[in-house]
């Protein structure tokens, strides 16, 4: 037989109390447990994808990541970029820089850091970045449909590639361009031009044959892995939405941040919440509770007339006789609490025969200024009060 549990000095056992702390502190920790576990999951490593066109991480029809998942395995350090200064100090020597869009570099300052590179350059449908880079090609050939042009050219990655499926629309300027895959209606103008010299320049005017849609069609994939894995390093720029040379500073405080970090200060917003509104005291309406001990009045006079002369309050403490000698007055004489002053004091001098003036110093009057003053206020007052009698 087990030993009956200790009783406390309150009524209660050890398991009563424990039982009720639980009761009060489980809906606070199991929503506290929630949000750990939610951030546990927000914290596991997770493929990163996004969804921008022509992306290396973008699984979409739009994106590129099939390529770069070729590209990968083969060898190639891909380093995708979104702003200019990480383009610029990542493309060095005996590595490739892609450029999509690089139209989007506004300025002349943004165009001549990126072209100032020492990197092969692949220019992917940007016809102003292009004719900064070489003046022996033009991106600005008009517009063709696509369709499957044949290579048609002796460039090795382009007889390679053999076919590809693209829109042509870039023309050479000078002998030293040599351009492939050239339109039905007119062979000078192509879908792909490339330009040796002190860095190998090489021109996309379709950016379609880089994306998953694409990638398998023809000889797409054949061109696009051939042009990209030239150099162990590929350094993947997509320019920002009208980057300037001034905003290309670097990667700002989100970039550095780990991806969990916005999920993790979310997650601490919501228990700042949920505590506030678990602890806080909201305000009702007064409840009249019953004083432990019962004070006499005489004692609460006392100690409020005690609490007058310490902080030598006469003002206060005449006011406060005045008015109960005017209110027991009135309510002697049948008047309202509400009555006028002037209509008291006639009253009060009717019923005691003293003057109208006498009798308003003495409820209106200025305050004493020590507590000899007071006392004889108060002798006056009670002389005054005992004086008054229903007429």
């Amino acid at each position: 037989m087990s030993a009956p549990a200790a009783v406390l000095g309150d009524g209660t056992t050890a398991r009563s109390r424990a039982t009720g702390r639980w009761r009060r502190w489980r809906l606070p920790l199991a929503i506290v447990g929630l949000l750990v576990l939610v951030g546990l999951l927000a914290a596991l490593p997770t493929p990163r994808t996004s969804t921008d066109p022509f992306a290396p991480d973008n699984p979409a029809p739009s994106g590129a990541r099939a390529a770069a998942q070729i590209l990968q395995r083969q060898g190639v350090e891909i380093r995708y970029v979104t702003r200019l200064g990480d383009a610029v100090a990542q493309a060095r020597a005996g590595s490739t820089l892609l450029v999509v869009n690089g139209d989007l570099l506004l300025d002349q300052a943004a165009v001549d850091a990126v072209v100032g590179t020492e990197a092969d350059l692949v220019v992917v449908d940007s016809p102003w970045l292009l004719e900064a880079a070489t003046d022996a090609v033009s991106g600005d050939a008009g517009y063709w449909p696509d369709g499957d042009l044949p290579a048609a050219c002796d460039d090795p990655d382009a007889t390679a590639a053999g076919t590809i499926t693209a829109a042509p629309g870039l023309q050479a300027l000078s002998d030293d361009a040599v351009v492939c895959f050239p339109a039905a209606d007119d062979p000078t103008v192509g879908a792909y031009a490339v330009v040796d010299g002190e860095r190998r320049v090489t021109a996309l005017s379709d950016g379609r044959i880089l994306t998953n849609a694409l990638l398998a069609e023809e000889g797409n994939a054949a061109l696009v892995l051939r042009t990209l894995g030239r150099h162990e390093r590929l350094v993947w720029y997509l320019p920002s939405a009208f980057e300037t040379m001034g905003e290309a500073s670097g990667p700002g405080t989100g970039d550095i941040l780990p991806p969990w970090v916005p999920v993790l200060g979310l997650q601490l917003l919501v228990v700042v919440l949920v505590a506030a509104v678990w602890r806080g005291r909201r305000l009702g309406r007064i409840v009249p509770e019953p004083l432990p001990v019962v004070v006499p009045a005489a004692e609460t006079t006392r100690g409020r007339g005690r609490l007058y002369r310490r902080s030598r309050s006469y003002g206060h403490a005449a006011a406060a006789l005045r008015a109960g000698t005017a209110a027991r007055c009135a309510a002697r004489l049948g008047l309202p609490r509400s009555a006028e002053p002037h209509a008291l004091v006639d009253a009060v001098a009717r019923a005691t025969g003293r003057p109208a003036a006498t009798v308003e110093a003495l409820l209106y009057g200025p305050p004493p200024h020590d507590d000899t003053g007071l006392a004889r206020l108060a002798q006056t007052l009670d002389h005054l009060e005992s004086e008054v009698h229903r007429p």
